[in-house]
């Protein structure tokens, strides 16, 4: 039998391929979704990583790695759901709850994977879930995964918060410790006490948190002593811990549950032992680095404060800070102005933000020196004196 050489798509994939275009590949940037701007050049200063405390080429970090990978004979290509008690996970994941305080953790593939692997294991069709409108898609989806009746509320309004949980009653209340689009921070300390005033279960997630805050890197519900009041944590590990990999922490017996209800568990493959190795290293080393901790938290000062007096409307509260720059045109036009001039942000546009409210993005790493801090604001102020540009 001949097939054609040419296939056409059936109609209905045919038109939605036309919709993605239409909203992801923008004619007037050469054709390209307008996260894609140059490649850095020697002596840019470079604001796109998450590596907040520059750990991705941490010697010992490396070298452990290395050797594990080189010395181990006991890698298990498999599912979580057929991994002993007594392996390098178990040990790794003790290390990690200890450091957060909670009473367990499972390490899973990634930061996507803990967010829908927890929601799709705690949620089901009757479950109201009260989720912050800037909280991270990935447990937009979970929810979404596990059928919940899903109830955003304004970004750090616990009063509407509370509005809308006396109408659909008790359930799970969700939010960022801070917010990877604006580096906007939650109130956690309300937010727990809604939890408890009106019998919901909280999940907080600390991505950007988990490294940076709180006692040795141990995160925001640590620093505020609020670790044993919340039910579920969740993290990105290829944040601070500049790897890809993600965590899930509870304070209950649902930490036991998980390997065997999360399909995404369930059906992926376990993390390699040079990957736990790496973890459990980079762990140590986050302990011992308040130096850089003080460090990233003076130039995110004094970059938030140098853009404030310029004028732009800076929300952010963390090492994350947001130049909010509107429709695609403008977004373009500030991109390339910013990188003509020697500075890389990372563009946050749909789906990533609302419509014509793009962003974009300075995350501050430890490693910056006060000349590029500096240089930033100058060129933030050329930005916004420019008056073909616009700022939110």
């Amino acid at each position: 039998m001949k097939y054609p050489t040419n296939l056409a798509l059936p109609y209905v994939l045919e038109k939605q391929l036309s919709k993605s275009i239409e909203a992801l590949i923008t004619p007037q940037d050469k054709g390209r979704n307008l996260v894609l701007g140059r490649s850095p050049k020697v002596n840019d200063v470079i604001l796109q990583s998450n590596d907040y405390l520059s750990l991705g080429s941490h010697p010992s970090i490396i070298d452990k790695q290395i050797s594990s990978l080189a010395s181990s004979t006991d890698n298990a290509f498999m599912s979580n759901v057929f991994l002993h008690n007594d392996g390098i996970n178990q040990r790794v994941e003790q290390e990690m709850a200890e450091f957060t305080g909670f009473d367990n953790c499972t390490i899973v593939p990634s930061g996507w994977i803990a967010n829908t692997a927890l929601m799709q294991t705690i949620c089901h069709s009757s479950t109201n879930v009260y989720i912050d409108f800037f909280t991270h898609m990935s447990l937009w989806e979970g929810a979404r995964y596990a059928g919940a009746n899903i109830h955003p509320f304004m970004h750090n309004n616990t009063r509407h918060l509370k509005r809308l949980i006396k109408k659909y009653g008790p359930g799970v209340i969700v939010a960022d410790s801070i917010y990877s689009t604006l580096g906007t921070v939650a109130p956690l300390e309300d937010i727990v006490d809604v939890a408890n005033q009106y019998h919901c279960a909280t999940v907080i997630d600390e991505s950007h948190s988990l490294g940076t805050h709180g006692p040795q890197g141990s995160g925001l519900l640590q620093s505020l002593a609020l670790t044993p009041h919340v039910d579920f944590l969740t993290a990105s590990l290829a944040k601070t811990f500049a790897y890809r990999a993600g965590g899930i922490w509870c304070n209950n017996r649902y930490g036991e549950t998980l390997p065997y209800a999360a399909y995404s568990s369930i059906f992926s493959s376990a993390m390699m032992a040079n990957e736990l190795e790496r973890i459990s290293e980079t762990l140590r080393v986050i302990k011992s680095s308040n130096q850089e901790r003080d460090a990233l938290f003076t130039h995110s000062n004094a970059l938030i404060q140098g853009l404030k007096e310029i004028g732009f409307n800076i929300r952010s509260e963390s090492q994350i800070i947001a130049l909010e720059t509107g429709d695609s045109q403008n977004t373009i036009r500030v991109r390339d102005f910013l990188e003509r001039n020697g500075v890389l942000g990372s563009v946050f546009c749909t789906p990533a933000t609302p419509n014509n409210k793009n962003i974009i993005r300075l995350s501050v790493k430890s490693d910056m020196t006060k000349k590029e801090v500096s240089h930033v604001v100058e060129v933030c102020k050329k930005a916004y004196n420019n008056p073909e540009l616009y700022f939110i």
